[in-house]
């Protein structure tokens, strides 16, 4: 067996893990374990590219029951994670948005976790990289008037979205215990300081494009979300966790 130490980084160290200890590395990007399993299987990948897309795919591929299993690795929009490992300092670089925000668009998330969670039966999730606390909020209003079929399907776009970024990290980012500071780049642990609301979670943007980059948040007031793409045609609001 090479010698490589899991938790190492780099696609390279990564590509040269045993099955079993690929998974647990992968575990770190999505919590279902299926995941891990397919895309471990896929194992050696060229670039950090085709992880992504096997990443992408793999949570596409997973059943409801496994996207629950996921979704219960992901603290509340506007929670922060603890302890020092890789997948607490991700989670605290893409909710950095919380960081300093207004009490009232807290307690606006607050109270939205609150509702969403009655509504849907599962932390609200939302792929929260880039986006405000105020964004952040306005989405999970929007949401909330999502019927279950849509809701679901914008989750399991948002979770495919935290799971691409946080692959591209794990080929090519800090690895553990990294969590240099506030950022909007993807590849940028963030430890800014936690949000009294709820805790993060990553997911599809309702009516997003599935890409970090270029999301407008629905409105908390009038609902609007963004245009249609692929997997998220008419959803408004964004994180279903």
């Amino acid at each position: 067996m090479p010698n490589v130490t899991p938790g190492s980084d780099g696609l390279a160290a990564l590509n040269a893990l045993s099955p079993p200890e690929a998974e647990r590395e992968l575990l770190s990007c999505c919590a279902a374990p299926a995941f891990a399993r397919r895309v471990a299987a896929g194992l050696p990948y060229a670039d950090a590219a085709a992880l992504a897309a096997a990443a992408r795919e793999a949570v596409r591929g997973l059943s409801w029951p496994q996207v629950l299993e996921a979704l219960s690795a992901h603290p509340r929009i506007g929670d922060r994670a603890g302890g020092g490992g890789r997948e607490a300092s991700w989670s605290r670089a893409e909710q950095s948005g919380t960081a300093g925000a207004d009490r009232r668009v807290l307690a606006q998330l607050a109270a939205g976790n609150v509702l969403y969670e009655q509504r849907f039966g599962h932390v609200y999730l939302v792929c929260a990289t880039g986006l405000t606390a105020e964004e952040m909020a306005d989405r999970l209003m929007a949401r909330v008037r999502n019927d279950e079929e849509t809701e679901r399907a914008v989750v399991r776009e948002e979770l495919a979205e935290i799971a691409v970024l946080r692959a591209v990290k794990l080929a090519t980012g800090p690895g553990d215990g990294d969590d240099p500071g506030s950022s909007s780049d993807p590849a940028d642990p963030d430890p800014s300081g936690p949000a009294p609301a709820d805790p993060d979670h990553g997911g599809p943007d309702p009516g997003g494009t599935g890409d970090s980059g270029g999301r407008d948040g629905g409105r908390w007031a009038s609902g609007e979300g963004r245009g249609a793409a692929a997997g998220r045609d008419g959803h408004d609001g964004e994180e279903g966790r």
